[in-house]
């Protein structure tokens, strides 16, 4: 694997190698929220009226991610925030088994029946990219439109148009292995430098690292694992949901290697436009945040 591979795999992924657990809740987003609904897999909070909006961040992400769009959305939006249980220091919950991504896109699909939320307007950002393909792949109903943060419908894009999802079943599974084996043994300095390749500015960084802090590590590496054998590229011609996908470029991630690389990830997609955030990682929302403030109000409509 060269070395854009690697700094992308782990970008997309954000498998957030040495993860330290911990007991309590991030803060909420900023915007007055609804008391938080539980269920197997995820937890969700609710703030504004008007259109349903959906956030579901990425993998050891909190749904304080999104802090920085929630004031603005809900000023117009009801707006549906997702926490994967066991990602910022809640229980794990039903994730300590395998089934997680089904498992989210299964609450997921039954907090909308129960909320009539159908037609949502969806956001995710990384592996909640990935959710959200897959929900609109299963439950097209659900999603009126998608906006995905930096994702791919297959993590093995990145070793190459060959792989198979039994070739890289094997490193998956001892990736996950390692990360799951490290449950209970922080380091903080190993979090800051992981933090350092998925966001550009130091705040975001350091926000970055502290919600790895907070994160379960053993939910994290079965996450990681099912996103990285879950292969939608032969579904992608089948998803009529228009997608807007937001893609970042910096000096370490030149526009001339990232766009051939997303283009050819949603060439299928009968619906889809990829915008492209320069200067900035993998948390564009933190790396840019005017900028995605414009883009997902803008989605948002």
């Amino acid at each position: 694997m060269n070395h854009f591979t690697l700094r992308f795999a782990v970008a997309v992924l954000a498998p957030l190698v040495i993860l330290q657990p911990n007991i309590g809740h991030c803060a909420p987003a900023a915007a007055t929220s609804t008391g938080e609904v539980r269920m197997d897999h995820i937890s969700v909070t609710e703030t504004g009226k008007g259109s349903p909006v959906i956030l579901i961040p990425g993998l050891s992400s909190p749904r304080a991610v999104w802090d920085g769009v929630v004031p603005e959305l809900a000023k117009s939006h009801r707006v549906i925030l997702v926490q994967v249980n066991g990602f910022a220091g809640d229980d794990a919950g039903a994730n300590l088994k395998p089934g997680v991504l089904d498992g989210i896109v299964g609450d997921l699909h039954g907090y909308i029946a129960q909320h009539k939320l159908q037609g949502a307007a969806v956001v995710g950002h990384s592996m909640g990219g990935l959710v959200g393909l897959m929900l609109a792949k299963e439950q097209p109903g659900d999603v009126g439109k998608l906006m995905i943060v930096d994702s791919l419908p297959w993590y093995g894009m990145l070793f190459g148009p060959g792989a198979t999802v039994d070739a890289v079943k094997p490193q998956a599974a001892a990736m996950r292995d390692r990360f799951a084996a490290s449950y209970g043994k922080p380091d903080a300095a190993a979090n800051q430098a992981m933090a350092a390749r998925f966001a550009l500015r130091p705040d975001a960084q350091a926000k970055v690292a502290g919600w790895m802090g907070r994160t379960d590590t053993r939910v994290s590496a079965e996450a990681m694992y099912e996103d990285m054998i879950t292969d939608l590229r032969g579904d992608m011609g089948k998803i009529a949901t228009p997608i807007t996908m937001l893609y970042p470029t910096s000096a370490a991630l030149p526009k001339a290697v990232a766009e051939p690389l997303y283009t050819a990830a949603y060439k299928d997609a009968p619906h889809a436009t990829l915008v492209e955030v320069p200067d900035s990682a993998h948390f564009i929302m933190l790396d840019q945040p005017e900028v995605f403030l414009k883009a997902v109000t803008a989605f948002a409509g």
